[in-house]
This record gives C-alpha cells, sequence and structure tokens, in this order.
C-alpha cells in the first residue's frame, strides 16, 4: 500500500488530505481555521492597519499543518510509513519577509509592531498604487512583459508588495534576506532548506520563465533606485516544477507530523495550479475554476497568446508542452458570506432557522423561486475590487435597480448573477485570442453547495458545467503531485499525466445551458458590461475616489483626526462616543 499527503493552505483555514494511490480514495481529510484569521484591522498586539492591508500570522500556517497531518493519520490508521510523499499548496500571492534562515520577520524581538513585517495575503490590496506605477512604467518601456500579464499587474501580486515595502518600511526591506512566496516558505520548513516554485515566480514576480527573467535593472530602478539590489537578493533564482521532488523531511519536522523522515517533499505549489490535474483536465478545451472565498481560473493552451487581463501564463507547469494560463475572480463567497453577515434581515434569519435550514440554504431556495431578470438589479461582482479582466483593486462592488420591492433573496441572487457574468467576461477574452473553451469545470466546496450558482454559470456563459467529484481539489492535486514526486518505483506516479489518469477526481453532477434562458441572460449580461466598462474602463472614477476618500479619513480618524473633531461638536446624548 501507498499513500501521498496533500495540504492545502487556504485564505481562513488549512486542509490536509490522506490519498491511496492504488484506487485513488481519499482515506482521511482534516480541516482547522486558522486561529488568528485575516488580520485586516489591526495586528495581533491591537495596533491599527490601514484600509485594504490583509496580513496573516505565519505561526497559524505551522500550526494548522500540523494539526491537519496528524489528525489525518491518526484517523487514518494508516502506517506512517506507507505514506511515501507530501506536496503542499498556497493562495498566492501570499508572500512574507524572512531572515537567511527562514526565520519571518515578525517573529522577532522589536518587529512584531510593523506591518510589513507580517505575511501579506493575496488580497492585500494596499500596493494598489505601486501596481499602477509598475504599469504605467510598463506601458513605456517594457510592453512586452505586461503582454504575459494580460496587460496590467495586479496590485495582488509580488512586486508590488515588495515595493511597497521598500517604500513605506525601508528598514524591513534592509533586514529581510528572503522576501518569498508562503507556499515556498513551508516547504522550506518541511524539508529544511529554501525551495522556490517557478509558479509562483511565473504568475506573480513578473519572472519570465520561457527567457528573460524578471525585468531588466534599469526598469527595476525607475521604480525606486534600490529595488534591482533588492529583487536579486530576496527574491531567488533557482526554481523548481510542480511534481518535482525537493528533499525528504527534515527529522525534526518529520517528529512533529508523525511521518517518516523518508518522506518525499514535492515542490511547492499554487493551489490553482495543484487543481488541474486533479479536476480531470491536462488538455485544451476546458477551464477549471477553482472556487472558494475568490476563484482562480487555468486554461490549457497550445500555443502562446495574449489574454486581456489574465493573470500570467507559464509553460509546463501542469502538462508539459501546453501553456497555462490563470486568471479569476477576487470575490465570490467571500461576497456571498458578507451578505449573509450584513444583508440577510432578521426575518429571513428566523425563518431560516424555522425551517431547519443554514442561511446559505434557505437563501438559496429562496432565490432559486424566481425567474431570471425578474428582480430588475445588475450587480457588479468588485466587492474585493476587480482581478479579470481589468486587473484594478480600486474597484468596489454595487448593485443598481434596488426598490422598496427588493427583497434580500433577490439581492443575493444578483450576487451569484454577477460572479456568472463576471466568468463569462473571461471566457470571452480568452476566446476572443484564440485560447478554445468548450467547458468549464468547478471545484471546491462550493460549487456542491450551491447547485443553482452551477445551473446560473452553464445559462448566462452558455457552457456545461462540470462539478468535480471532490470537496477538496487542491488538497487532493497536491497529493497527487507527491505522488509524482516520489516516483513509481516507490509506489507513485512516473507524470502528471499518469498520476491524473489514475487519481483525478471523477465528476459529481453536470448542469447544461438552458435555450429558454439564454435571450433573457444575454440581456442582463449586455447590462452587466455597460457598467463593467463605465466603472471599469475609466467611464468614471467614482469608484476609485470613494475608495481614496475612505483611506484619507481613516488615516485622518487614527491620527485623532477629522472624525474626532466632528463628534466633538455634536452634543452630548445625540451620538454614543
Amino acid at each position: 500500500m501507498a499513500y501521498t499527503l496533500g495540504v492545502d493552505f487556504g485564505s481562513e483555514s488549512a486542509r490536509a488530505l490522506l490519498l491511496d494511490l492504488e484506487d485513488g480514495r481519499e482515506v482521511a481529510v482534516a480541516e482547522m481555521a486558522y486561529p488568528h484569521g485575516v488580520l485586516d484591522r489591526a495586528l495581533p498586539d491591537g495596533g491599527a492597519l490601514p484600509p485594504e492591508w490583509a496580513l496573516q500570522d505565519p505561526g497559524d500556517y505551522l500550526d494548522t499543518l500540523v494539526g491537519t497531518v496528524r489528525d489525518v493519520v491518526a484517523g487514518s490508521g494508516v502506517d506512517p510509513a506507507d505514506i511515501i510523499g507530501i506536496a503542499t499548496d498556497f493562495t498566492s500571492c501570499t508572500m512574507l519577509p524572512t531572515t537567511a534562515d527562514g526565520t519571518p520577520l515578525c517573529r522577532l524581538d522589536g518587529w512584531s509592531a510593523r506591518p510589513h513585517a507580517w505575511p501579506k495575503m493575496w488580497k492585500h490590496h494596499a500596493a494598489q498604487s505601486q501596481a499602477d506605477r509598475i504599469n504605467d512604467l510598463g506601458e513605456r518601456l517594457d510592453r512586452a512583459r505586461l503582454a504575459r500579464y494580460g496587460g496590467r499587474i495586479s496590485a495582488e501580486w509580488m512586486v508590488p508588495k515588495v515595493l511597497q515595502i521598500l517604500e513605506e518600511d525601508p528598514g524591513v526591506a534592509a533586514a529581510a534576506a528572503r522576501l518569498i512566496e508562503a507556499q515556498d516558505w513551508i516547504v522550506w520548513q518541511l524539508c529544511g532548506h529554501e525551495v522556490r516554485s517557478i509558479a509562483g515566480a511565473a504568475y506573480k514576480a513578473m519572472y519570465l520563465s520561457d527567457g528573460g527573467g524578471y525585468p531588466a535593472d534599469g526598469f527595476l530602478a525607475a521604480l525606486h533606485p534600490d529595488l534591482p539590489a533588492l529583487v536579486h537578493r530576496t527574491l531567488g533564482t533557482s526554481f523548481h516544477r510542480p511534481g518535482e521532488a525537493v528533499g525528504t523531511l527534515a527529522p525534526a519536522m518529520a517528529d512533529l507530523l508523525g511521518l517518516s523522515p523518508d518522506t518525499v517533499v514535492a515542490c511547492p505549489n499554487m493551489d490553482a495550479v495543484a487543481s488541474v490535474a486533479a479536476a480531470g483536465v491536462t488538455g485544451p478545451g476546458a477551464m477549471v475554476m477553482v472556487m472558494g472565498t475568490s476563484t482562480c481560473d487555468f486554461v490549457l493552451g497550445e500555443d502562446l497568446v495574449q489574454v486581456e487581463g489574465m493573470c500570467g501564463t507559464a509553460r509546463d507547469v501542469v502538462t508539459p508542452g501546453l501553456w497555462a494560463y490563470e486568471a479569476g475572480q477576487n470575490s465570490v463567497g467571500d461576497m456571498f458570506g458578507w451578505f449573509v453577515r450584513e444583508g440577510m434581515p432578521e426575518r429571513d434569519t428566523r425563518a431560516a432557522a424555522e425551517a431547519g435550514l443554514s442561511p446559505f440554504e434557505y437563501l438559496e431556495l429562496s432565490a432559486a423561486g424566481s425567474a431570471p431578470g425578474t428582480h430588475g438589479l445588475t450587480a457588479l461582482d468588485w466587492w474585493s475590487g476587480n482581478r479579470s479582466v481589468l486587473v484594478d483593486a480600486g474597484l468596489s462592488g454595487l448593485v443598481m435597480g434596488m426598490t422598496l420591492a427588493t427583497r434580500a433573496s433577490d439581492v443575493y441572487r444578483a450576487l451569484l448573477e454577477a460572479t456568472a457574468f463576471g466568468t463569462r467576461r473571461i471566457v470571452e477574452a480568452f476566446t476572443g485570442a484564440g485560447v478554445s473553451i468548450d467547458r468549464l469545470v468547478a471545484c471546491g466546496g462550493l460549487p456542491r453547495k450551491s447547485p443553482l450558482l452551477m445551473q446560473i454559470y452553464a445559462d448566462v456563459t452558455g457552457l456545461p458545467v462540470v462539478v468535480a467529484g471532490s470537496t477538496q481539489i487542491p488538497a487532493r492535486g497536491s497529493a497527487l503531485l507527491a505522488s509524482v514526486a516520489a516516483g513509481s518505483s516507490a509506489g507513485g506516479h512516473s507524470s502528471v499525466a499518469a498520476a491524473a489518469a489514475a487519481l483525478a477526481a471523477p465528476p459529481a453532477a453536470e448542469y447544461l445551458p438552458q435555450a429558454a434562458l439564454r435571450e433573457i441572460y444575454d440581456e442582463m449580461y449586455a447590462d452587466y458590461l455597460e457598467l463593467h466598462d463605465h466603472f471599469g474602463r475609466h467611464g468614471t472614477d467614482l469608484m476609485r475616489r470613494a475608495k481614496e476618500r475612505r483611506r484619507r479619513v481613516l488615516a485622518d480618524a487614527s491620527e485623532g483626526g477629522s472624525i474626532d473633531a466632528v463628534l466633538a461638536t455634536i452634543p452630548e446624548g445625540v451620538v454614543s462616543r
């Protein structure tokens, strides 16, 4: 018997999965929330964070790694000696500054109160001004590189975050021996030596994997004179590909995890890259949607082409000889969660409880009861900015058409439809560039929880939607790649294609477009596009101005400025201070 472990580090929790390599059975799964969650308002010591920040505690990554792996091994009853490999994946770009031995700066005395010493999540959007400057300079000096990233670099990616650290806390930049993706850092902890993934560098760090490397020193120096040296010193130049073995477990880590020190450790990976083969996709035609708090999309193609708003592309990271294109949407599951927390009225919450339903189940049933177009609403799915195709974290959400007759379930359905419209816009960007897409493959827990959402995606895009038969596709994909890293001689597999043929999750459901709804959804999509282009393509800067005003006012308030001054003029008893 041979087994592998896959550990998926998401936005709010980590999941470990034990995979039986003989029959592809998921033997055991364990999940653990990050104890400190997302640090978007304050540091653990209470120090306030500015708007658009999103940090995490690196100790949470280690705690959940150890907790989930030990739970899976203990719960499965499998002999640890039969676990031949382990692989991990991470949301990206999540990055952190460390010392030369991998110690996070925020863990050192004197650094914990400095926000830039902590890991920045993918949804840390406070580097938008740095991203804007990179894009402006790229338009003048390096359009060919920008084209590899859909024409714009996102504030979510590595270089804007590195530039933000250098400009706002040069002491952190000077003290950091490494600025490293969390996906690479966690593998460093596993095997005891630094390892970098080509996926992280190619998709997030402006590194051209097929030649060209990082941007030229002249380009970087035009952004900041110290940036070239910082990039060369901290970002890494030697990279591994998914499925490669990078070592075995360090003895101390093996003891912590309850595994053999002979367990092979696989190359670090992004969650979406790990998911593609696990969803059964190793060739062109399908767009794999890894759906959770956000959605990451991957499409395989034979030729290198420019796709508007894509996050990047790299060759050979999924299937040898094919280009793997990334796109996505910043806000999907977390937008639905926001509405349940903040927008669901008490009477609906009470009705859900009386019916024995969760709030999501209640809203799903209520929203399914109305025909498309009857709510009269159009929403923009930009609660956390736009990743594709506009690549702009300065944008924000919108719901148009509300009246006194609008119900909570109407708004909820409009948000579901908005994410489907955003997906259709991404599909059209790819197909318009000549990349074939004939079906959508949906992965993760969200597609299994919401049949209505999947049917809406099929109806809006006009494409069949296949739901992968596992709720833990990224973790399963990591376990699949661990099998490749361990190799066929140890009981694993000789290639990603061979592992996918044996271990990919079978389909759980398929949703076909309903032709009768095509006309109404085409009309609604046209309205969505009109709003999309008006607010997103500088028909107006209203959304960006509103975000900047919020940032400015909150900054004033944190310094005892304008908000306190205004409150001081209001008579006692009128407001609660």
